[in-house]
């Protein structure tokens, strides 16, 4: 069953960051902001998840697997940030190669924080 709860989580967060990807590129025409858009929501739902769950004693496991392993894992992405940032400064866009990485971390970081804040917060 916890193959299935990683696999089923998995398999929503490609489709939704997919999704997110086309929305965003067809607006802003790159895909450097879809990118940072779905690792600030990754950031802030799983900070919302573990801001609940470490006041939440009765938290099933079963969420861990289907939310944090399966759907965020799949849904945000260290390694395409790390691809972009080095083909932008390959390139010479030397600005937007450091754009692209400090925003990721530092709105990455917020939201983070954000996240858990809120999630302590709203926990019973």
């Amino acid at each position: 069953m916890n193959w299935i709860l990683v696999a089923l989580g998995g398999a929503l967060g490609a489709v939704s960051r997919y999704g997110i990807t086309l929305v965003t590129d067809s607006y802003f025409k790159s895909n450097l902001i879809s990118i940072l858009l779905v690792n600030i929501l990754g950031s802030i739902i799983l900070g919302l998840f573990i801001g609940y769950s470490l006041n939440k004693q009765t938290f099933s496991s079963e969420y861990n697997l289907f939310l944090a392993i399966g759907f965020l894992a799949s849904f945000t992405t260290f390694s395409t940030i790390t691809v972009n940032t080095i083909q932008l400064a390959s390139e010479g866009e030397y600005l937007k190669a450091s754009i692209n990485i400090l925003a990721t971390l530092i709105l990455g970081l917020i939201a983070a924080f954000v996240g858990l804040y809120l999630g302590k917060i709203i926990a019973p």
